[in-house]
């Protein structure tokens, strides 16, 4: 009896023992795998509309036959713009890559006395704005701040007024071309959709015009009119994504 009393204890013993190494080499179940959080995808071809507020500065000087430059003043201008715009943008981990073409009707329109003669006013009206930009961003899911530079356009029309009626007396038409620089915000509120607020400045330069009969104001002179444009506008975008694939991060 004795005996068969030290053989339970002695087996109780090392099964005791053995209990914790048997524990320790289960095999420790895997971590469920972490969830994966989609990323905004900024890819694709886009087409939008925007509107939203411009200012036209123009300077006139006139140039007389014998030469030199007679200053007339500076003015001016702000009003609305409205039009549409069509892209494509590539992204590559959070940077934005982008190419697009906007226009804009516009009503900016100035007229001032001339300070030369002041039985005449001069004017200035802009009715076009074209835009041909690149662009890079940097991505923060559906959220895009981006820069953007490029060649610009404008149709404008200059007048000389007869001050008391406001009658156009003379005239000139001229499609010019400068350079555009920007800045812009949007957010992606839908996979396909996304609202922003952009600004940009038009650097117009300054360009001879010769009117379209001799000139009121000084006889044979041509017109020298320089032109800067700021423009601020809302935007909505729907973007097309033909071929892309979903961008989607492990967190």
């Amino acid at each position: 009896m004795k005996k068969f009393l030290l053989a339970t204890v002695g087996l109780v013993a090392l099964v005791s023992m053995a209990a914790p190494a048997s524990a320790a080499d289960m095999a420790v179940k895997a971590p469920p795998p972490a969830p994966v959080i989609p990323i905004y995808n900024w890819t694709g071809f886009y087409i939008g509309a925007n509107g939203g507020w411009g200012q036209n500065h123009n300077c006139w000087d006139f140039v007389p036959v014998a030469g030199g430059i007679l200053a007339d003043g500076c003015r001016d201008r702000s009003g609305g713009v409205v039009g549409g715009q069509l892209g494509y943008r590539w992204q590559a981990n959070q940077f934005v890559f982008g190419l697009e073409a906007q226009g804009d009707w516009a009503d900016l329109s100035n007229t001032r006395v001339s300070v030369i003669n002041p039985a005449f006013s001069t004017r200035t009206k802009t009715d076009g704005i074209g835009l041909f930009t690149g662009q890079i961003g940097y991505a923060w899911n559906a959220a895009l701040l981006y820069v953007k530079g490029g060649a610009a356009v404008t149709s404008n029309r200059f007048s000389i007024l007869d001050t008391l009626s406001g009658a156009e007396l003379a005239a000139a038409s001229a499609t010019r071309w400068g350079g555009t620089v920007g800045v812009g915000f949007e957010y992606g509120f839908a996979p396909n959709w996304s609202i922003g607020a952009e600004y940009d400045h038009l650097f117009m330069g300054d360009s001879n015009n010769s009117f379209s009969v001799v000139n009121p104001i000084i006889a044979g002179a041509v017109n020298r009119i320089s032109q800067d444009v700021d423009m601020v506008t809302l935007r909505v975008n729907y973007r097309f994504g033909w071929g892309t694939t979903p961008v989607a991060a492990r967190y």
